[in-house]
């Protein structure tokens, strides 16, 4: 896919930018909860934008061998999803659209992985004592400030990753580059070590490390 370059250099200019604890059990959702801020107008629709692009997470490739290293991720991912008992298809949809919102929004696909372990365990419904919704446990405020109000669409899959990768990234760019802080302001628990640690031991889980060639 190349969603890339051109979105995310266009995403940062839009900002204004330059160019382990706990795992996640089933039937436990984690998230403490991003916390509304005011966002300057410029923000708010860059954020909005990003997450109005309709674009449909299809891959596209630009080389035959670019398209069988993602062949061999997406194999090597829904392997290791499938302890959580979800069919193929799904987890064949669910990995394709972490792909490509994690490439768009600049992020690693095994962060948003670890993320999603921590956050709701891969639960689709999951929802926290604070209110958080779906895989990336977005707080409902977001979709009256960047989205059309709805907060019943944060359960929609590609909706969900959307949101919660592009939260993310505005983040990230609001620390700075610097991802504790980043996740620990997306949990609402800034400066606090418990949940990023817990992403990132969950992250190294879904790490993807390209076969060796042999001679």
């Amino acid at each position: 896919m190349n969603a890339s370059a051109c979105t995310r250099r266009t995403w940062l200019l839009a900002l204004g930018t330059g160019p382990a604890g706990w795992l996640a059990l089933p039937g436990t959702a984690h998230a403490g909860g991003q916390i509304e801020e005011p966002l300057m107008d410029s923000v708010r629709s860059a954020l909005s934008s990003a997450v109005n692009d309709q674009a449909p997470p299809e891959p596209t490739f630009t080389s035959t061998e670019a398209r069988i290293s993602y062949l061999r991720w997406l194999g090597t991912m829904s392997e290791r999803l499938r302890p959580r008992q979800l069919p193929w298809e799904r987890r064949r949809d669910l990995l394709q659209t972490v792909w490509y919102e994690s490439r768009r929004a600049g992020l690693d696909e095994s962060l948003v992985l670890g993320l999603i372990q921590v956050e709701s365990a891969f639960r689709k419904y999951a929802v926290s004592s604070a209110g958080a919704r779906g895989y990336m446990q977005v707080m409902p405020f977001w979709s009256r400030l960047i989205g059309d109000g709805d907060p019943s669409k944060l359960f929609h899959m590609q909706t969900n990753l959307r949101f919660g990768c592009v939260i993310l990234r505005h983040y990230l760019d609001r620390e700075n580059g610097d991802l504790f802080m980043a996740l620990g302001r997306y949990n609402g628990s800034r400066g606090k070590a418990a949940y990023p640690d817990a992403v990132f031991a969950n992250q190294r889980r879904w790490k993807y490390h390209e076969p060796s060639r042999s001679a």
